[in-house]
């Protein structure tokens, strides 16, 4: 996971991006956070994720975050193929706002193994 706040210039509607040397590289699975102006969380899977923030940003993306903007992209987490990252995103989506922080630190603190967040009854 990277989360290191700083601007980016191609995405002019978001005030904090990761920085652009730390997106995960095209090909690469991964579930990401984002932080939309009505503070809300968005929770998605891409294999290119600098083009989809990009949309995002633009108002291309997903229908929620044309309508609240992303802000700041918290967090992202690499898996192996699409069928793991949808996984960890259904499961991240029933977890609390700090849990779902919480796992995206995890995976930035040597357990970056590509598994789905325990989601408690």
């Amino acid at each position: 996971m990277r989360s290191r706040a700083s601007e980016v210039p191609k995405t002019p509607d978001a005030t904090r991006v990761s920085d652009a040397s730390a997106w995960p590289p095209p090909g690469q699975w991964c579930l990401y956070l984002i932080e939309c102006a009505n503070g809300a969380w968005y929770a998605g899977i891409t294999n290119h994720l600098q083009r989809r923030y990009d949309a995002h940003a633009a108002g291309r993306g997903a229908r929620f975050t044309r309508a609240n903007p992303p802000r700041l992209l918290i967090g992202w987490r690499a898996f192996s193929d699409r069928s793991s990252a949808s996984r960890a995103e259904a499961a991240i989506k029933r977890l609390p706002r700090e849990r779902k922080a919480a796992y995206l630190v995890q995976a930035d603190h040597g357990h970056a193994s590509a598994t789905e967040p325990a989601v408690e009854p």
